[in-house]
Order: structure tokens, then C-alpha cells, then sequence
């Protein structure tokens, strides 16, 4: 082959990756200026006030198509489906209670982004700001709104597969207090003092005596459900294969989503409810697997997010294993119940 024609193959290749770059970036634009369109079908969606006290409504993450997508969004609790109004505020997760919100935000930079946890006031402006490691991934306000907690991906991005690592944080609002990691805490498993490198914790979840949380805690392949003392800074595991709890408004109960042998290991999980007198489990009734952690609507319902056109849609059902999942709203994920 000569010079010459080794020179012009050379450009050709050039020139066709040249094209699919180009391609690429079109397609993408094209897709981000979609996003910012409201899609017909979709749920309507209209600036307005929205406050974390005003009764029985249930706000979220919209994330249907159009200039609001991903804002803090309000509807009535009662209708979840209905016409929403949205805040103007983005999030990425987003939990509430008693006035107080937390809004995990990603802050946008010229070569990566970075992330940060708003703490937020009823009217949804913002109390105290605080780096978070990583990508976010779970958020809780404590029923008292005195406490708020995160969880970020440093390392992986599933909770599904094995190489990943995260960190827990939580704050006291009142004073800006926070404590970083739960790694820090001591750690009692099986009656015995616990260290391990390979810790992990997510998924907080308080009880209403701003003292005592569960959690997740990881170590050597397995998961268990632990419960935490924030005076004593202690961590003491309870029940095994448990992992995003969340604990029912009579604290008597504990949703979270297991790992079921059979499964498909990018979809390994199945919820359950944990009575917290007898350790006694109960199935319920979504067949699918769900990767998130679940919200009490009440003491008999269970509210979760499963993958949708636009992301995500909400799902509730029955905490006692009875009846079938329904889905409540489209294009929505990170749902709070305020003013209760």
C-alpha cells in the first residue's frame, strides 16, 4: 500500500469518527432540549408555592419531561396523580418531616460534577449547605425534624453488585453538628466488638426519641440490619440480609428490601416488613425487584419507586403482605408525606 493511499484512509477514519462525534453530540442535545419539553400525556405541572407543612400532601422529585423536571413538587396526598405544583428547587433525592427538608443537589462544573446536601426550612429556603462525597443515593429527616442523613456512592454506583463503597452522614439541623461517617461509630455484632475495613452503612432511618436510628451495615458480603445510638455512638447489628430500611410511623415495624436467592444479580431484591418484637418477616406483594427505600405513607402502606418511561414512577402497597401493587404516580421518585 502505498503512502498516499494509507494517508487518505487515514482521513477517511478521521473523517467518520469525526461524524459520529458530531452525531453524538446532536443526539444528545436533541434529548436534553426534549427533556425541557412537556411531552403529551404527561402530568401537568405549574409553578407555585410549595411548603413542607401544609396537610396532606405528598411532595417529590418531578421528573416528568418539561421545564420543571427534577424540581420539588407538591401534590395532595390524597390524589397523587393529579396536576402538580412545582417549587422551582432541583433535587436529586429528597426526604422531609416536621417542616425540615434535606435536598441532595449536584452542583454542575466545567470537567465534573460535585454533590451537596441542602438542609432546608418549610418554605423550602435553605439552612446550611455540606459537601457530600459522592453520588447520592438515600435521604431521611428524623420525625422530629431535629436530624437529617444521606448516603453517598464514593466507589461503584449499585448497590447491587459488590464493588462498591459509601458513606453515611447525619446532622443535627439545630446545631449544624455533623458527623461524616457512621464508620466512626462502634460497632457491636453478635454481642462483641466489631472492626472491619471493608465497613459500610446506608439507608438512615430514625425513631422519633432523636437518639436511635437503623441502618444498613455491610461487611464481608454480608448485610444486617443495625440499630444506632446517637448519644452513644454505637452501632449494634439486629437481624441479617437487610438493606435500606425504613421504619413505620408506630416504630414498631421495619420495611427494606432483601436479597432473594433465585434472583437476577442485577435485580436481586425483594421488600419485606421486619416486626421489631418478634424478628418475624413478611413478604409483600410486589413481584418486582425493588432498588430503593421505601416510605410509610402510613402504618398500612408502603410507597417506592420502580424504573419508568421518565426515570421513575411511585408504587405503593400493602405493608402486610396482602392485596397487589398499584402504581400512583408517573415521571416521580424521593416522595415525602408533610404536614402530618
Amino acid at each position: 500500500m502505498t503512502v498516499r493511499n494509507r494517508i487518505l484512509i487515514l482521513l477517511a477514519a478521521v473523517t467518520a469518527l469525526a461524524a459520529v462525534a458530531v452525531a453524538s453530540v446532536l443526539h444528545a442535545s436533541a434529548r436534553a432540549e426534549r427533556r425541557d419539553q412537556t411531552q403529551p400525556g404527561g402530568p401537568r405541572v405549574t409553578s407555585g408555592t410549595v411548603t413542607l407543612t401544609t396537610p396532606g400532601r405528598m411532595v417529590f422529585r418531578n421528573m416528568a419531561w418539561g421545564p420543571h423536571r427534577d424540581e420539588l413538587t407538591t401534590v395532595p396526598a390524597s390524589d397523587p396523580a393529579g396536576p402538580r405544583t412545582a417549587s422551582g428547587l432541583k433535587c436529586l433525592r429528597f426526604y422531609a418531616a416536621s417542616g425540615t427538608g434535606v435536598c441532595l443537589q449536584a452542583v454542575h462544573g466545567a470537567v465534573s460534577d460535585t454533590y451537596r446536601a441542602a438542609v432546608l426550612d418549610a418554605h423550602l429556603h435553605v439552612r446550611a449547605r455540606y459537601d457530600v462525597p459522592g453520588i447520592p443515593s438515600r435521604a431521611r429527616v428524623s420525625p422530629t425534624g431535629h436530624f437529617a442523613a444521606w448516603t453517598a456512592f464514593v466507589g461503584g454506583d449499585s448497590y447491587a453488585g459488590t464493588n462498591f463503597s459509601t458513606r453515611a452522614a447525619i446532622v443535627d439541623v439545630r446545631t449544624g453538628k455533623l458527623i461524616p461517617s457512621l464508620e466512626a461509630f462502634r460497632i457491636v455484632k453478635d454481642g462483641h466488638d466489631y472492626r472491619a475495613a471493608d465497613v459500610n452503612f446506608w439507608g438512615v432511618t430514625f425513631a422519633p426519641d432523636d437518639r436511635t436510628f437503623y441502618a444498613t451495615l455491610a461487611t464481608r458480603g454480608k448485610t444486617y440490619l443495625v440499630r444506632g445510638d446517637l448519644r452513644a455512638h454505637t452501632v449494634t447489628t439486629l437481624h441479617p440480609n437487610v438493606e435500606c430500611p425504613s421504619l413505620s410511623p408506630d416504630g414498631t415495624r421495619i420495611a427494606y428490601k432483601k436479597r432473594v436467592q433465585g434472583l437476577p444479580k442485577d435485580a436481586p431484591w425483594h421488600l419485606y416488613v421486619l416486626d421489631l418484637r418478634t424478628m418475624r418477616e413478611t413478604p409483600l406483594a410486589e413481584p418486582r425487584s425493588v432498588d430503593d427505600q421505601a416510605v410509610w405513607r402510613d402504618d398500612d402502606t408502603l410507597v417506592y419507586a420502580l424504573p419508568g418511561d421518565y426515570g421513575a414512577d411511585l408504587y405503593r402497597v400493602a405493608a402486610d403482605g396482602t392485596g397487589m401493587a398499584r402504581r400512583i404516580s408517573t415521571a416521580a421518585v424521593s416522595p415525602a408525606y408533610v404536614g402530618r
